[in-house]
């Protein structure tokens, strides 16, 4: 019914993929445009002297969207890929020597809490309760359905989150939620880091974000046994096996519009058939949302609105990947090595825009659980630390100091001299992210939410000036994160199947 609804999707990433399936699956002609010669966007893979890297996304949440995406398409996800229950989320280390090992089993994590801070194990459960209250009121509204849809809210469970507003935390931030449960520091701290899941700081995101541990620790956290980047590859093979064409190194310059902003199609600039336009009547933009607006739409309004509606951009990061000598069995698959000042960190990135003098340092090691990843004896460090967003820094001045800052704290810390372990080495900084994903300013999640308004700032699903344009991927409604973008691709689908349903041929 619907073979001649061309539709294209700008960007491979893990949002446009999503998109693709569904519309695919559901008669749409469609045809995915890539600028990079792979699939995945920054669910990306490095592979450098035998070391295997994940290059972005390091952990799975929410395993059940993804499910459904491919119930949905009559499949099974279990016959394209193997995902399993962590026992360990993290390993937490302090500048005081404690250590603390966040369980998914809440009562052992509860009690190590009670055992390693001046909180204890009632105190875990009761918060987590709470977490998981914000997740009941709001979860449907702001992931699993569109917001800036009226329409939305005339359902029950909006009605609900809105007359259950305070319960869900708005006017208060982050860190001043976690302060009014725990006691200690570190508690607070370890707590507060969830506000990094999306770009943002937890001295001034709102405590709705409190909904992050709720779907960490209560739902789960997984691994993929074969990395995250294998997700993107099997999106890819069930889109083609419903009729995608893929198009590689296939560089979108322009959206092309009639005199009505209505979309007719592309301009897209190959590596082996040079600069070219093509027709359609759907475009599905994966790419940076400012990006799309600021680059590929030739319209003074569109510009007009960037710079008049700018919101912060999310922070973005610097990532080493490292191939070290030696297991080192202290280490779980994924750890933090915390800042002893945790605010100053983030004044470092938002305020000051410099990476941070005493950074927080997360390593995940997926050797741990996939062998291969890594030459016998030797395991492969993903190394990131929180980074702000490209204004004007001297970068390789930048790189060199984090390098130097995050040796050394990871001597003094665990004890480990990586300046004779280290045999390999690939650097991403915000500039490379910028270049690789178009991701504005290089900030990875698009905007920051550092004010109670932001998730009603992020960029909505569809245009509301341009016919036929629509939006997905992590800098769109709902956010960041391997879950919320396979939501955004699987809403921007089902909006325009709403909007096409009465189409034919």
């Amino acid at each position: 019914m619907k073979r001649n609804l061309k539709t294209a999707v700008i960007g491979a990433g893990i949002g446009g993929l999503t998109a693709s399936v569904k519309l695919a699956n559901n008669g749409f002609d469609v045809s995915v445009f890539e600028k990079n010669s792979y699939t995945g966007g920054k669910a990306g893979v490095i592979r450098n002297n035998g070391f295997r890297f994940d290059s972005g996304p390091s952990l799975l949440t929410m395993p059940f969207i993804l499910e459904k995406l491919f119930k949905d398409c009559g499949e099974n996800l279990s016959d394209y890929l193997t995902i399993e229950k962590l026992s360990i989320l993290t390993k937490y280390f302090y500048q005081d020597g404690t250590e603390i090992i966040a369980y998914s089993n809440i009562e052992k994590f509860a009690d190590e809490i009670d055992r390693k801070t001046l909180d204890n194990k009632n105190d875990i459960k009761r918060y987590l309760n709470y977490s998981g209250n914000i997740y009941d009121l709001t979860s449907d509204l702001f992931i699993f359905n569109n917001i800036h849809k009226p329409s939305t809210f005339l359902k029950y469970s909006a009605l609900k989150t809105l007359i259950n507003i305070r319960k869900i935390d708005t006017f208060r931030s982050m860190h001043e939620a976690n302060s009014s449960f725990f006691k200690d520091d570190k508690t607070i701290q370890l707590f507060d880091r969830y506000a990094t899941y999306n770009g943002s700081n937890p001295f001034e995101a709102p405590a709705t974000l409190n909904i992050i541990p709720h779907v960490e620790y209560n739902l789960g956290g997984f691994i993929v046994t074969n990395g995250i980047s294998y997700i993107p590859s099997v999106l890819q093979k069930l889109a083609e096996k419903n009729g995608v064409k893929f198009f590689l190194n296939h560089n979108v310059e322009n959206i092309l519009m009639d005199g009505s902003n209505k979309v007719i199609g592309l301009r897209i600039n190959s590596a082996t058939s040079g600069t070219y336009s093509e027709d359609f009547d759907i475009v599905i933009s994966n790419t940076d949302a400012s990006y799309t607006n600021k680059y590929l739409l030739n319209n003074s309004a569109s510009k007009k609105t960037i710079k008049n509606n700018f919101t912060e951009p999310s922070s973005s990061a610097l990532v080493f990947y490292w191939g070290v000598r030696g297991i080192h069995n202290n280490l779980e698959i994924h750890n933090i090595l915390f800042s002893k000042n945790y605010k100053k960190e983030f004044e470092d990135i938002f305020d000051k825009k410099v990476c941070p003098d005493d950074p927080t340092i997360y390593i995940y090691i997926s050797s741990k659980y996939k062998k291969d990843d890594a030459p016998d004896d030797h395991e492969n460090w993903f190394v990131m630390i929180n980074a702000p967003y490209i204004q004007n820094q001297d970068w390789n001045y930048e790189i060199k100091r984090s390098k130097e800052i995050i040796i050394k704290k990871i001597k003094a810390i665990l004890k480990i001299n990586l300046f004779d372990k280290i045999v390999s080495e690939d650097i991403m900084s915000p500039p490379d992210i910028e270049k690789n994903t178009n991701s504005f300013m290089g900030s990875i999640y698009g905007i920051s939410s550092n004010s109670r308004r932001a998730a009603f700032y992020r960029q909505p699903n569809f245009s509301k000036k341009f016919n036929g344009l629509f939006f997905c991927g992590g800098s769109t409604h709902p956010g960041g994160g391997i879950p919320l973008v396979i939501s955004s691709g699987k809403l921007a689908a089902d909006l325009i199947m709403k909007r096409y349903s009465n189409y034919n041929d």
